[in-house]
């Protein structure tokens, strides 16, 4: 019955939304050194499809994992949190 588990869910803040229906995140994480133990702090950034341009730079969003809707955009904006 297709997929196994549950899609994927980030939490990011739109750095760019200068885009047609398409917004640029930065999406931040705490990892922990394998030998030295202390926490580093990694970033990423995602394309996510905004449909409905809702989207402005500093605000919070949660995206989730899509099928591809364009060479880079690969997760869909799921909603504003702040």
């Amino acid at each position: 019955m297709g997929r196994r588990g549950k899609r994927k869910e980030l939490t990011g803040v739109v750095i760019n939304n200068k885009m047609d229906k398409s917004v640029k995140l930065l999406v931040e994480r705490a990892a922990k050194h394998r030998k030295y133990k202390k926490y580093t702090r990694c970033r990423a950034t995602y394309m996510a499809h905004d449909p409905h341009n809702r989207c402005g730079i500093g605000n919070k969003v949660r995206i989730i994992e899509s099928r591809p809707i364009s060479k880079s955009k690969r997760w869909r904006v799921l909603e504003i949190l702040d």
